[in-house]
């Protein structure tokens, strides 16, 4: 069973340099621990997803413009996600906001070839299935 992701909890991305917090608007009304309660559809970057420092994926223009620049040498970039689609897969028998709600073992897939985990969901007492 997972557990319920709200509002503030610790993401991950494969090419991040830190961990960022997401962020969960309380249209949906729906608070678990506290915080409001999370759905696949909470994957809007720089409303949902926030910055993870520097980006050093190869795909990203400006970390591929700053590694030509240097000769070949990666160089990363101030990170800027380019979530374009929902987190993935959730707990689908769960819905909050008429959606399957947001469990600590979904992903999120960046444009730039990052993978977005989630590290920790952010209250630790609302389980889903």
């Amino acid at each position: 069973m997972g557990t319920q992701v709200v509002a503030g909890a610790l993401l991950q991305c494969s090419f991040g340099a830190a961990p960022s917090a997401l962020s969960v608007l309380p249209v949906n009304r729906v608070m678990a621990g506290g915080p409001p309660a999370a759905n696949i559809m909470d994957f809007a970057p720089m409303v949902n997803v926030m910055p993870f420092a520097m980006c050093s994926s190869p795909a990203n223009p400006t970390v591929a413009a700053a590694t030509a620049a240097a000769l070949g040498v990666l160089t990363p970039m101030p990170c800027v996600p380019m979530t374009v689609a929902p987190w993935v897969v959730g707990a689908p028998t769960v819905l909050v906001g008429n959606m399957p709600t947001l469990n600590d073992s979904s992903k999120c897939i960046c444009a730039w070839g990052g993978s977005i985990s989630i590290t920790m969901p952010g209250q630790f007492t609302v389980q889903v299935p």
